[in-house]
């Protein structure tokens, strides 16, 4: 990860940890594992260098958070279009759509905090994967759809330090 305020590491590990200078924290990563040809659907969590483009936060569930890139809160109606053949696809929508699309406030807290990260979106191609979010993960730190999740103190932490990119594992390797 790289952040305005970080030193060392900064980078997700294959056994599900991140590590930014001196802390370490506890991650969930996609359920299909870390590849480097993720496709829609296949469960995995994307092997590159993933800019954090922005942070959403449910304004009912806490305080507005410090982060290094915009805020802003969700809206009940505010979702994720991750059907390939649609226009919308890997973006974000007004619901409902006449489109597969992912509901961003959800009665879970999962996606009480969002950190939309950068994969398949400068050009999106088709199928390539879409909604790689950095969120909440759940109490069991289950595997994800392919997301990045962190326990909501530790991904208010991350956000607060400045972050600004998520480096996932087999590019971590490289150096």
């Amino acid at each position: 990860m790289r952040c305005k305020r970080c030193r060392g590491l900064r980078a997700v590990s294959p056994s599900g940890y991140l590590t930014i200078g001196t802390e370490t924290f506890r991650v969930a990563l996609g359920w299909g594992g870390v590849r480097a040809d993720k496709r829609e659907g296949d469960g995995a969590t994307p092997a590159a260098v993933l800019p954090l483009r922005h942070v959403l936060f449910r304004p009912d569930k806490g305080a507005p958070l410090q982060a290094a890139v915009p805020v802003r809160a969700l809206a009940r109606a505010d979702g994720w279009c991750d059907d390939p053949a649609h226009p919308d696809y890997n973006r974000m929508v007004h619901l409902p759509i006449d489109a597969s699309a992912e509901t961003l406030w959800r009665d879970d807290a999962v996606y009480d905090i969002i950190g939309i990260l950068g994969w398949n979106d400068a050009p999106i191609v088709p199928g390539r994967g879409s909604a790689i979010f950095l969120h909440i993960a759940r109490p069991d730190y289950a595997p994800t759809e392919g997301c990045i999740a962190l326990s909501a103190p530790d991904l208010r932490h991350i956000l607060a330090l400045g972050l600004t990119e998520i480096v996932t594992p087999l590019h971590s390797m490289i150096g």
